[in-house]
């Protein structure tokens, strides 16, 4: 095969068109947020986007820069599987809009167990109650998709609320006197706090702990079963043809359901390994769900459906985020990085039409290249007839 045609079969390739497409929305995004910048202030938009893009790389001190690398990858963690539920229910043809839901179930699980004088339970067992917690919430969805033909969204939905107001009431037992905060799990139980295993020492930073590497494992795991496994192909083509898979022999409800319950056990798992790092404190007088479920939306099509790639996108939007609040200040607000992301999310819905038009180009590149070579064939046999 010629280099030529070498090339062009790589660029016919989806993964790499994804990263394309990927990159495209991620400069488009910061192209507009420059935009809106300068609008603001013109003379520091300029400062302003470079902070948001270096984020940690802007402080001069190693041990600084450290610190908030592992601050960043802390809270990349639960990004990451709240991102990895969605892809996971996605290639089933399921939107699970509930992973906000079931995150929040998580959060619940593994406070309350943690934090109950009644329990005061160690943190792999506060880990796994969150799971199940996740698990059952996604399985109620799965169910009624499966037997009642209830669209995952609207029953993901109701869920994401009736847990929420569910989580302020039960957490509301194991909050701070003095504040509507549940209580600090370092001052209160120790042995729920996830072990670093070194890592706090390397980091600079107490939050960062072995959720960091967990959650990398977790997505390679999955990456495994949707591609190498008889398992992934059966989720897969229920998500593709329902009734094909049925006529096939596929068991499709149970195949719905099961995923379901993976997507929400992936979900609560995030919150388990966030909230269990001692990192922030649950508010009960939360009224809205958080947002790290519909984050993990965009975060998985910005990655392109993918476990490996979700892993850069989800560490890419919250290392944007998350320097929201190294720009100014005092000209700028530190919500600007959520505008930036908001507008790469917005542009992931494009990555079908990037990729259409990558196709195109070479369609047509393909094209010029057969009707020269055509014209060529045609000379030649008019030479050879002289």
């Amino acid at each position: 095969m010629s280099p030529l045609k070498k090339r062009r079969s790589v660029l016919r390739s989806d993964g790499l068109q994804t990263l394309i497409s990927s990159l495209l929305c991620i400069i488009l995004g910061l192209a507009v947020g420059y935009l809106v910048l300068l609008l603001i202030n013109a003379a520091g938009a300029w400062d302003a986007t470079m902070a948001i893009v270096k984020n940690f790389f802007k402080f001069t001190k190693a041990e600084t820069r450290m610190k908030n690398f592992g601050l960043t990858l802390a809270k990349t963690a639960p990004l990451l599987m709240c991102s990895l539920s969605v892809l996971f229910a996605y290639k089933v043809g399921l939107f699970n809009i509930g992973a906000a839901g079931q995150y929040t179930a998580g959060v619940c699980a593994a406070l309350i167990f943690a934090l109950h004088p009644n329990f005061l339970w160690p943190w792999w067992a506060c880990l796994l109650v969150a799971v199940a917690a996740g698990a059952i919430l996604g399985a109620i969805c799965g169910a009624l998709r499966a037997y009642c033909n209830v669209n995952v969204v609207i029953s993901g939905i109701m869920l994401n609320w009736i847990t929420l107001y569910l989580t302020n009431w039960v957490l509301a037992w194991v909050k701070n006197p003095a504040s509507p905060y549940t209580k600090e799990l370092r001052s209160v139980n120790t042995s729920a706090l996830i072990p670093s295993m070194g890592l706090e020492k390397f980091f600079n930073n107490k939050n960062v702990t072995i959720s960091v590497v967990l959650v990398l494992l977790i997505a390679v795991v999955i990456w495994i079963i949707l591609k190498k496994t008889k398992f992934g192909y059966e989720l897969k083509a229920t998500g593709n043809n329902l009734h094909a898979a049925k006529y096939c022999g596929m068991k499709e409800n149970r195949n719905i359901i099961l995923t379901m319950v993976i997507a929400g056990a992936l979900a609560a798992a995030g919150a388990g390994l966030f909230y269990l790092a001692g990192i922030e404190e649950w508010s009960t007088t939360q009224s809205a769900v958080p947002g790290m479920g519909f984050n993990g939306i965009a975060v998985a099509f910005l990655g392109g459906l993918n476990p490996l790639g979700a892993i850069l996108s989800s560490y890419f939007i919250q290392h944007i985020t998350t320097a929201g609040g190294y720009v100014n200040l005092q000209v700028y607000s530190a919500q600007i990085s959520d505008f930036i992301s908001s507008m790469i999310i917005y542009l992931c819905a494009f990555v079908g039409f990037f990729k259409m038009f990558i196709n195109l180009r070479l369609d047509k590149g393909e094209e010029r290249k057969a009707r020269k070579a055509a014209l060529l064939a045609s000379t030649e046999e008019g030479g050879a007839d002289e």
